[in-house]
């Protein structure tokens, strides 16, 4: 078969992944645009859905231990993991079948960071929101670990459907 017959499924699959990323960074960025009360009102709902949750899976000790601080945390480096993970496949779909490693590591690293830079950024600008630089730390770690969970997707993929490759060339 050619690769003609699949261009319209690489042209929707590049349109999905886009769309994916520019959603994402959109959510982080309305998340810093909000003042720290409804930041802090959003966060306690949060956190009281998940000592909710641990309590019926029966550990009621960890679900006393989790902080409004901790679950901030989290939901930056969940929020930045998500954009670490579009960012890989952004680049795979759009630099192609390439054997090197290294465009799948430093394109989306350095738009992960900008980023987060830009995120810790606008925090400055809103009423009772501050920039940290363990911040930009957390995100960035969430960045890496979407983009480790991207590689593994695609390393997946490659090995279940690599087979395939010599037909549709």
């Amino acid at each position: 078969m050619s690769k003609t017959r699949y261009g319209w499924f690489w042209t929707i699959l590049k349109l999905l992944v886009l769309a994916g990323l520019a959603w994402t960074v959109c959510f982080i960025f309305s998340n810093s645009m909000q003042t720290a009360t409804v930041s802090s009102g959003a966060s306690g709902r949060v956190l009281e859905l998940l000592q909710g949750l641990l309590n019926r899976l029966g550990h009621p000790g960890l679900a006393a231990r989790l902080t409004d601080h901790i679950v901030r945390k989290l939901a930056h480096f969940c929020e930045y993991m998500l954009e670490g993970f579009f960012l890989v496949l952004m680049t795979r779909v759009l630099a192609g079948r390439r054997r090197r490693l290294l465009p799948y590591l430093s394109w989306p690293a350095l738009v992960g960071v900008l980023t987060a830079l830009t995120d810790e950024t606008i925090q400055l600008f809103f009423q009772g929101r501050g920039s940290r630089v363990t911040d930009v730390w957390i995100d960035f770690g969430g960045v890496v670990a979407g983009m480790l969970v991207g590689l593994v997707c695609l390393a997946l993929l490659r090995a279940l459907f690599g087979h395939r490759r010599s037909e549709l060339e």
